[in-house]
Order: structure tokens, then sequence, then C-alpha cells
């Protein structure tokens, strides 16, 4: 293997070689612009506010999502995770603009996570959009049951 010419990189042959305990440099490349790999493409994500707030019987999670469908919301609930994720759609062509002087709403998809802060009935939750704000509402596990105690005299 020493002495043939390789187009392994410069790391793989000192692993090949058996120079692994030597300091080495390894150059990055660069790559050829548009030649992302597909794990690589960059993905925005706006990240949604919640206000959540407890009543005695349940947990009630409020948050404003103005401009998004209906059809692209999504809520789950796993243990005590809930996640909202949904899409807003911009009203306006993006090839149209030529400039934007002012930007801050935000278009494109969006979620959020958050840990709920006591035991809940997930399988019982609602959920109900109205002029642009998610109310989701999620009773809470009984928690409180007294346990009576049973005193055995010996």
């Amino acid at each position: 293997m020493e002495g043939q010419a390789s187009s392994h990189s410069p790391i793989f042959e000192m692993i090949l070689n058996g120079d692994v305990g030597r300091a080495a440099l390894a150059r990055a490349k660069e790559k050829a612009s548009g030649a992302m790999e597909e794990w690589q493409v960059e993905h925005q994500e706006g990240q949604l506010a919640v206000d959540v707030y407890e009543t005695k019987k349940e947990v009630v999670i409020v948050s404003t999502m103005a401009g998004a469908d209906t059809s692209h919301i999504e809520v789950y609930i796993h243990s005590d995770l809930l996640t909202i994720r949904g899409r807003r759609v911009m009203p306006v062509d993006a090839d149209e603009i030529e400039n934007t002087f002012h930007q801050e709403c935000f278009w494109g998809t969006f979620s959020r996570s958050i840990v709920l802060p006591v035991e809940v009935k997930a399988d019982l939750a609602a959920a109900e959009y109205v002029n642009g704000v998610l109310t989701v509402r999620v009773p809470k596990q009984r928690m409180d049951a007294k346990i009576p105690v049973v005193i055995v005299e010996e």
C-alpha cells in the first residue's frame, strides 16, 4: 500500500499506513456552489410563541398563528410533551417581490415543543382554532387522591 498513488484522504491514509499516533493535517475542500447534499439543505423554521395556563381541571395552551390554514396545523401530545407544528403561506407571491423594506412576520413552517408542567390525560385533549388563535385544552390527571392508611397494632 505504501508508495502507491491513492485517492484516499490524508486522514484515511494515516489510518491505513498506521500513522495514527503522528500529528497530521487534513485540508477541507470547498464544495462547488449549488452542489449541496440533500441532508445539508438549510431549513429555516420559526418558533411559535405559546402561553401555558393551569386551571383546577386542565392545562390550557394558547398560541397565535394568524394566517395558518387548519389543514397545515398539527398538535401532538406524547406523555408530558406537547408539540405544535404548522405552516403559514405568504399571501404575496415571492417572485413578485423586488425589494423587502421591513419584515417581521415569519412565513413558512413553524413548530414548538413544550414539556407540560403536570401529568395529563393526553387522550382527552381537545384543540380549537378561532380567528388565528389555537387553544389546546388537556385535562389533568387526578394526583391528589387520598389513600387510607390502616394502622395495625401488634
